[in-house]
Protein backbone atom coordinates (compact mmCIF):
# COMPACT_ATOMS: atom_id res chain seq x y z
CA UNK A 1 0.00 0.00 0.00
CA UNK A 2 1.59 2.92 -0.95
CA UNK A 3 1.92 6.34 1.33
CA UNK A 4 -0.20 9.00 0.93
CA UNK A 5 0.82 12.59 0.48
CA UNK A 6 0.39 15.14 3.25
CA UNK A 7 1.51 18.16 1.67
CA UNK A 8 -0.88 20.43 -0.40
CA UNK A 9 -0.15 19.82 -3.87
CA UNK A 10 0.38 22.62 -5.99
CA UNK A 11 -1.98 21.68 -8.63
CA UNK A 12 -3.88 20.44 -6.05
CA UNK A 13 -6.42 17.20 -7.34
CA UNK A 14 -9.75 17.95 -6.54
CA UNK A 15 -12.59 15.01 -6.03
CA UNK A 16 -15.66 16.13 -7.72
CA UNK A 17 -18.09 17.95 -5.38
CA UNK A 18 -20.53 15.17 -5.79
CA UNK A 19 -17.95 12.94 -3.97
CA UNK A 20 -18.79 15.58 -0.65
CA UNK A 21 -22.06 15.60 -1.14
CA UNK A 22 -21.75 11.81 -0.94
CA UNK A 23 -19.97 11.55 2.09
CA UNK A 24 -22.09 13.52 4.04
CA UNK A 25 -25.20 11.23 2.88
CA UNK A 26 -22.73 8.42 4.35
CA UNK A 27 -22.36 9.98 7.32
CA UNK A 28 -26.44 10.25 8.01
CA UNK A 29 -26.40 6.61 7.07
CA UNK A 30 -23.55 5.78 9.56
CA UNK A 31 -25.20 8.02 12.30
CA UNK A 32 -28.40 5.78 12.28
CA UNK A 33 -26.46 2.94 13.06
CA UNK A 34 -24.30 4.30 15.72
CA UNK A 35 -27.19 5.98 17.63
CA UNK A 36 -29.24 3.36 17.59
CA UNK A 37 -26.65 1.19 20.07
CA UNK A 38 -24.68 4.03 21.54
CA UNK A 39 -25.30 3.46 25.64
CA UNK A 40 -27.23 0.51 25.27
CA UNK A 41 -27.21 -2.02 28.06
CA UNK A 42 -26.86 -5.32 25.62
CA UNK A 43 -23.72 -3.97 23.35
CA UNK A 44 -21.86 -6.66 22.19
CA UNK A 45 -18.25 -5.54 22.82
CA UNK A 46 -15.47 -7.91 21.90
CA UNK A 47 -11.37 -7.91 21.64
CA UNK A 48 -9.40 -7.79 18.27
CA UNK A 49 -5.77 -9.89 17.92
CA UNK A 50 -4.10 -6.45 19.08
CA UNK A 51 -6.26 -5.95 22.27
CA UNK A 52 -8.23 -2.86 21.30
CA UNK A 53 -12.10 -3.34 21.47
CA UNK A 54 -14.14 -3.43 18.95
CA UNK A 55 -18.43 -3.64 18.79
CA UNK A 56 -21.29 -4.39 17.03
CA UNK A 57 -21.74 -1.26 16.00
CA UNK A 58 -18.23 -0.45 14.67
CA UNK A 59 -19.05 -3.49 12.28
CA UNK A 60 -22.19 -2.71 11.64
CA UNK A 61 -21.43 0.88 10.80
CA UNK A 62 -18.79 -0.13 8.31
CA UNK A 63 -20.79 -2.38 6.58
CA UNK A 64 -23.35 0.17 5.79
CA UNK A 65 -20.80 2.42 4.83
CA UNK A 66 -19.35 -0.29 2.51
CA UNK A 67 -22.71 -0.89 0.53
CA UNK A 68 -23.63 2.59 -0.02
CA UNK A 69 -19.58 2.84 -2.01
CA UNK A 70 -20.45 -0.52 -3.56
CA UNK A 71 -23.61 0.76 -5.14
CA UNK A 72 -23.07 4.13 -5.78
CA UNK A 73 -18.70 4.26 -6.24
CA UNK A 74 -18.34 0.44 -7.08
CA UNK A 75 -14.76 1.16 -8.74
CA UNK A 76 -13.39 2.86 -5.88
CA UNK A 77 -10.91 1.62 -3.55
CA UNK A 78 -12.02 1.26 0.45
CA UNK A 79 -9.88 1.24 3.42
CA UNK A 80 -11.42 0.90 6.88
CA UNK A 81 -10.68 0.11 10.24
CA UNK A 82 -12.53 -3.24 10.61
CA UNK A 83 -12.33 -4.89 6.84
CA UNK A 84 -9.11 -3.94 5.70
CA UNK A 85 -8.38 -2.74 1.92
CA UNK A 86 -10.84 -3.62 -0.84
CA UNK A 87 -10.29 -2.53 -4.77
CA UNK A 88 -7.29 -0.21 -6.14
CA UNK A 89 -6.90 2.26 -7.93
CA UNK A 90 -6.31 6.27 -7.61
CA UNK A 91 -9.36 6.40 -5.61
CA UNK A 92 -9.54 5.50 -2.05
CA UNK A 93 -12.33 5.58 0.86
CA UNK A 94 -10.92 5.20 4.40
CA UNK A 95 -13.43 4.86 6.74
CA UNK A 96 -13.01 4.65 10.39
CA UNK A 97 -17.02 3.76 11.37
CA UNK A 98 -15.84 4.55 15.61
CA UNK A 99 -12.95 6.68 16.12
CA UNK A 100 -13.12 6.50 19.89
CA UNK A 101 -14.76 2.96 20.50
CA UNK A 102 -13.43 3.05 24.08
CA UNK A 103 -16.15 5.94 24.86
CA UNK A 104 -18.55 4.60 22.76
CA UNK A 105 -18.51 1.75 24.56
CA UNK A 106 -18.53 3.48 28.27
CA UNK A 107 -21.73 5.65 27.08
CA UNK A 108 -19.14 8.83 26.34
CA UNK A 109 -20.17 11.08 23.82
CA UNK A 110 -16.97 11.77 22.65
CA UNK A 111 -16.41 9.47 19.26
CA UNK A 112 -16.87 10.10 15.84
CA UNK A 113 -17.49 8.57 12.71
CA UNK A 114 -14.82 9.52 10.08
CA UNK A 115 -14.83 9.44 6.62
CA UNK A 116 -12.11 10.15 3.77
CA UNK A 117 -11.71 9.96 0.48
CA UNK A 118 -8.31 10.05 -0.74
CA UNK A 119 -7.41 10.89 -4.67
CA UNK A 120 -3.93 9.70 -5.85
CA UNK A 121 -2.90 9.45 -2.06
CA UNK A 122 -3.59 12.90 -1.14
CA UNK A 123 -7.06 13.02 1.08
CA UNK A 124 -9.11 15.50 -0.42
CA UNK A 125 -12.52 15.10 0.75
CA UNK A 126 -13.25 14.73 4.81
CA UNK A 127 -16.17 14.43 7.52
CA UNK A 128 -16.21 14.13 11.16
CA UNK A 129 -19.80 12.96 12.63
CA UNK A 130 -19.77 13.37 16.27
CA UNK A 131 -23.74 12.51 16.06
CA UNK A 132 -23.80 11.88 20.29
CA UNK A 133 -23.48 15.70 20.46
CA UNK A 134 -25.26 16.81 17.37
CA UNK A 135 -21.88 17.94 15.64
CA UNK A 136 -20.72 17.56 12.16
CA UNK A 137 -17.66 18.89 10.30
CA UNK A 138 -16.37 18.66 6.72
CA UNK A 139 -14.42 19.57 3.95
CA UNK A 140 -12.99 19.22 0.71
CA UNK A 141 -9.91 20.58 -0.99
CA UNK A 142 -11.18 23.89 -2.79
CA UNK A 143 -15.13 23.70 -1.39
CA UNK A 144 -13.78 24.93 2.35
CA UNK A 145 -14.02 24.08 5.91
CA UNK A 146 -17.68 23.65 7.55
CA UNK A 147 -19.62 22.99 10.76
CA UNK A 148 -22.94 22.76 11.58
CA UNK A 149 -24.53 25.11 14.55
CA UNK A 150 -27.64 25.84 15.44
CA UNK A 151 -28.22 28.92 13.54
CA UNK A 152 -27.17 26.57 10.14
CA UNK A 153 -24.02 25.36 8.46
CA UNK A 154 -20.80 27.87 9.04
CA UNK A 155 -17.36 28.04 7.61
CA UNK A 156 -14.52 27.75 9.65
CA UNK A 157 -11.32 28.94 9.72
CA UNK A 158 -7.72 28.17 12.27
CA UNK A 159 -7.05 31.20 14.74
CA UNK A 160 -4.46 33.71 14.18
CA UNK A 161 -2.62 33.44 17.25
CA UNK A 162 1.23 33.67 16.61
CA UNK A 163 3.13 33.67 19.70
CA UNK A 164 3.13 29.99 21.40
CA UNK A 165 2.96 31.70 24.68
CA UNK A 166 -1.04 32.91 23.64
CA UNK A 167 -1.92 29.17 22.34
CA UNK A 168 -4.35 26.47 23.57
CA UNK A 169 -2.77 23.06 22.89
CA UNK A 170 -4.23 19.36 23.41
CA UNK A 171 -1.71 16.46 23.65
CA UNK A 172 -4.14 13.29 23.59
CA UNK A 173 -2.62 11.59 26.72
CA UNK A 174 0.40 11.59 28.08
CA UNK A 175 0.55 7.97 27.90
CA UNK A 176 1.21 8.04 24.04
CA UNK A 177 3.92 10.72 24.18
CA UNK A 178 5.86 8.21 27.08
CA UNK A 179 5.18 5.12 25.14
CA UNK A 180 7.12 6.66 21.55
CA UNK A 181 9.76 8.38 24.09
CA UNK A 182 8.66 12.05 23.89
CA UNK A 183 8.01 12.96 27.19
CA UNK A 184 10.28 15.53 27.53
CA UNK A 185 9.26 16.94 24.27
CA UNK A 186 5.08 17.42 25.95
CA UNK A 187 6.85 18.64 28.52
CA UNK A 188 8.52 21.58 26.73
CA UNK A 189 5.53 22.04 24.74
CA UNK A 190 3.21 22.25 27.53
CA UNK A 191 5.57 24.66 29.58
CA UNK A 192 5.64 26.93 26.48
CA UNK A 193 2.21 27.20 25.85
CA UNK A 194 -0.69 29.18 27.51
CA UNK A 195 -3.45 26.23 28.21
CA UNK A 196 -3.11 22.82 27.85
CA UNK A 197 -5.63 19.62 28.05
CA UNK A 198 -5.58 16.53 26.88
CA UNK A 199 -8.96 16.38 24.63
CA UNK A 200 -8.65 13.25 22.93
CA UNK A 201 -9.44 11.37 19.65
CA UNK A 202 -10.91 13.66 16.86
CA UNK A 203 -12.66 16.46 18.79
CA UNK A 204 -9.40 18.74 19.43
CA UNK A 205 -8.96 18.80 15.95
CA UNK A 206 -12.54 19.46 14.53
CA UNK A 207 -11.61 22.72 17.71
CA UNK A 208 -8.17 23.50 15.83
CA UNK A 209 -9.81 23.90 12.83
CA UNK A 210 -12.55 26.19 14.63
CA UNK A 211 -9.86 28.07 15.78
CA UNK A 212 -10.58 27.46 19.82
CA UNK A 213 -7.11 25.55 19.63
CA UNK A 214 -3.59 26.23 17.89
CA UNK A 215 -2.01 22.62 18.35
CA UNK A 216 -3.23 19.27 18.19
CA UNK A 217 -0.78 16.15 17.96
CA UNK A 218 -0.57 12.60 19.14
CA UNK A 219 0.93 9.24 18.51
CA UNK A 220 0.09 5.42 17.32
CA UNK A 221 -1.91 6.86 14.63
CA UNK A 222 -3.35 4.84 11.44
CA UNK A 223 -4.26 6.66 8.35
CA UNK A 224 -8.17 5.91 8.80
CA UNK A 225 -7.65 7.75 12.23
CA UNK A 226 -6.19 10.96 10.35
CA UNK A 227 -7.13 10.80 7.01
CA UNK A 228 -10.96 12.68 7.23
CA UNK A 229 -9.41 15.03 9.20
CA UNK A 230 -6.82 16.32 6.80
CA UNK A 231 -8.85 18.21 4.05
CA UNK A 232 -11.02 20.02 7.07
CA UNK A 233 -7.64 21.13 8.70
CA UNK A 234 -6.40 22.63 5.48
CA UNK A 235 -9.52 24.12 4.02
CA UNK A 236 -9.47 25.92 7.24
CA UNK A 237 -5.78 27.22 6.61
CA UNK A 238 -4.18 24.78 9.04
CA UNK A 239 -1.49 22.20 8.55
CA UNK A 240 -0.98 18.78 9.24
CA UNK A 241 1.83 16.56 9.30
CA UNK A 242 3.05 13.67 11.28
CA UNK A 243 4.91 14.69 14.24
CA UNK A 244 8.87 15.52 12.88
CA UNK A 245 7.68 17.47 10.07
CA UNK A 246 6.87 14.93 7.35
CA UNK A 247 4.16 13.61 5.02
CA UNK A 248 3.33 10.26 5.63
CA UNK A 249 0.24 9.57 6.20
CA UNK A 250 1.81 5.84 7.72
CA UNK A 251 4.43 7.51 10.12
CA UNK A 252 2.11 7.08 13.10
CA UNK A 253 1.95 10.48 14.47
CA UNK A 254 0.21 13.06 13.52
CA UNK A 255 0.99 17.18 14.42
CA UNK A 256 -2.20 19.81 13.53
CA UNK A 257 -1.27 23.63 13.98
CA UNK A 258 -3.06 26.69 13.10
CA UNK A 259 -0.04 26.97 10.80
CA UNK A 260 1.27 29.96 11.62
CA UNK A 261 3.08 27.89 14.91
CA UNK A 262 3.23 25.08 12.99
CA UNK A 263 7.41 25.86 12.53
CA UNK A 264 7.71 26.78 16.54
CA UNK A 265 6.26 24.01 17.42
CA UNK A 266 8.24 21.20 15.57
CA UNK A 267 11.08 23.54 16.93
CA UNK A 268 9.59 22.87 20.47
CA UNK A 269 9.20 19.57 19.93
CA UNK A 270 12.65 18.78 18.53
CA UNK A 271 14.24 20.95 21.30
CA UNK A 272 15.98 23.38 18.24
CA UNK A 273 16.79 26.78 18.10
CA UNK A 274 13.91 28.59 16.00
CA UNK A 275 14.77 28.98 12.72
CA UNK A 276 15.57 32.93 11.48
CA UNK A 277 15.45 34.45 8.08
Amino acid sequence: MSSPDLSTPSEPIRADHADLDLALRIADAADAVTMARFDAADLDVRLKPDRSHVTEADLATERAIREILAAERPDDGVFGEEFGVTGNGSRQWIIDPIDGTANYLKGIPMWATLIALAVDGVPQVGVVAQPALGRRWWGATGHGAWTNTPAGDRRIRVSDVDDVADASVSFQSMGQWRGYGRLDALERVTSAVWRDRGYGDAWPYMLLAEGRLEFVAEFDVKRYDIAALIPIIREAGGTFTDIDGGEDLDALSSLATNGHLHRPFLDLIHDRLPETS
